[in-house]
């Protein structure tokens, strides 16, 4: 699908009024899921930096030496996480540039412009996610 250019006013909000995922609104949330994804990058960049230039685990005290390394894996840890949310935004985008983005991947209807605010990269309405979820609580409950 090719994409067309969309000039999104600076003040832009999307708005229930207007017509769901028109162009403007499309516009406005790929610049969010880019924006985002942008953000994600240059953190993991600045963590990657930050080990490089700290190097090896060389501080003398053994404490020192374990409380560093405690802070080096709860970082790798939340890099791990930008990893995947990375990986949903991208889905997204992709979403975005197919024409399904903003739409229940289960039933097909409006996900909300509320919610795509909150979370850019939903998939599920409220109530598909309700149900997913409910489903998912009583799977783990039988074991």
């Amino acid at each position: 699908m090719t994409t067309k250019e969309v000039l999104l006013p600076p003040d832009y909000r999307p708005s229930e009024e207007e017509e769901y995922m028109c162009d403007l609104q499309t516009e406005y949330f790929r610049r969010k899921l880019v924006d985002w994804k942008k953000e994600l990058l240059e953190l993991s960049e600045e963590t990657i930096d930050e080990m490089v230039r700290e190097g090896g685990l060389s501080a003398p005290d053994l404490a020192d030496r374990a409380s560093a390394e405690t802070d080096k894996a709860l970082e790798l840890r939340t890099r791990d996480r930008a990893r995947k949310l990375i990986i949903k935004i991208d889905e997204a985008l992709r979403r975005v540039d197919e024409g399904s983005y903003g739409y229940c991947e289960e039933t097909g209807d409006p996900i909300g412009i509320d919610r795509l605010e909150a979370r850019p990269i939903a998939t599920l309405s409220v109530e598909a996610q309700e149900r997913h979820e409910r489903k998912e609580r009583t799977y783990n409950d039988d074991f």
